[in-house]
């Protein structure tokens, strides 16, 4: 999968954007403030329909326009496709091939990025949510389906906590309707989890062997999924989806009395266990440094897996926060086979040995221009 041209208009600091691409290596450089996150933004939000930035779309119009519009031609194994996004003060729209979408799930999953930034290296010691909102994110752009489960459980689990608190504060006493909400809660959580599982475990077995050729051999690496479902029944959706419900029934009056759900994969995490130890907790910093970049290249691998195709990498300003041998082995795993957009502020210090011939780019005020 590769992006070979990109279209901006009004996006961000961005008056006008119009370049194509190396199918391989692109080296974005300028100093701070310059553009250089926008542009990754705008390839990010290309494929998500959303920004990693912000919740707030009219952010991404620039300052006195009325929208802005980000087009891309991607090349897949099935041909080449264009897609369009327009963000408006009322709202987003998009089209594939011209042909307007009618719904945002529907133009998901055409264009597959994965994002590595400075943030993600704290993603094996940041919170529980933060980690559930990169699964959420990685695993919906490989399957519609969990996409699809993934929001009619965030619809149902929104409705039941509203109702939790009208029966909390005595403005509602109808406990067959709660029944119909938590049978539908348990229902997509068994899905999520089921499939969280799955991919997790895959996932897992990627990074092991990443991590393992990154220390040379001297650190094991496997991810413990931490859900309230008993580890055998995983496997098996009618089985989590059975548990759920006796978990809901057992825990109803508690739920009732704090006016919110407490069972389900909204309050799942993962353990990253280097050396049989919660590197999170008990690992040096340099560990979790390598647990992180283990972790994103296992994506990159999870991708293909699922997808049967490669995905787009962005690397925003990450080079500068890993040390040689980490860069290193970055660079080595993605070259020829992952086209790869690069933010830095110098060339120097970057393995030129390595990136024998990128695509260059001055980012410059909101200008970009092959340098």
């Amino acid at each position: 999968m590769k992006l070979d041209h990109l279209v901006l208009k009004n996006y961000r600091n961005y008056a006008a954007v119009d370049t194509t691409f190396s199918p391989e290596i692109n080296v974005l450089i300028g100093a701070n403030a310059q553009g250089k996150t926008n542009l990754l933004e705008s390839i990010y939000v290309l494929a998500l329909a959303r920004s990693h930035r912000t919740n707030n779309d009219k952010e991404l119009i620039r300052f006195g326009s009325e929208f802005a519009r980000v087009s891309g031609q991607v090349s897949r194994q099935s041909g080449s496709h264009q897609l369009e996004l327009i963000i408006s003060h009322q709202g987003k729209r998009a089209r594939i091939d011209r042909i307007e979408q009618p719904k945002l799930s529907q133009y998901l999953g055409h264009f597959n990025v994965i994002l590595f930034a400075p943030e993600d290296l704290a993603i094996v010691k940041g919170s529980p949510a933060g980690r559930r909102r990169f699964i959420d994110m990685e695993f919906g752009q490989m399957s519609p389906k969990y996409l699809y489960n993934l929001s009619q459980y965030k619809t149902f689990l929104k409705q039941r906590n509203a109702y939790l608190k009208q029966l909390k504060y005595h403005q509602a006493k109808d406990l067959v309707y709660l029944d119909v909400l938590t049978d539908s809660l348990a229902a997509f959580g068994a899905e999520l989890i089921t499939a969280r599982a799955k991919l997790l475990e895959t996932m897992s077995d990627y990074a092991a062997t990443i991590q393992q050729d990154i220390t040379k051999g001297r650190e094991s690496l496997h991810f413990s999924y931490q859900t309230q479902v008993d580890p055998s029944l995983r496997g098996d959706s009618e089985q989590v989806y059975t548990a759920l419900g006796e978990m809901f029934a057992k825990q109803q009056a508690r739920e009732i009395e704090q006016g919110t759900s407490l069972v389900g994969p909204q309050r799942d995490d993962v353990l990253f266990i280097v050396n049989d130890k919660d590197v999170a907790n008990f690992g040096s910093q340099g560990q979790q440094r390598t647990t992180a970049l283990a972790v994103k290249l296992a994506e990159i691998d999870l991708m293909k897996d699922q997808t049967g195709e490669y995905p787009v990498l962005l690397l925003d300003d990450v080079l500068s926060e890993l040390d040689a041998a980490r860069q290193t082995h970055l660079l080595k795993a993605i070259q020829t086979k992952v086209q790869t957009f690069l933010t830095t502020t110098s060339l120097e210090g970057i393995q030129k040995e390595i990136i024998a011939t990128p695509a260059v780019f001055k980012v410059d005020e909101g200008t970009l221009a092959r340098a």
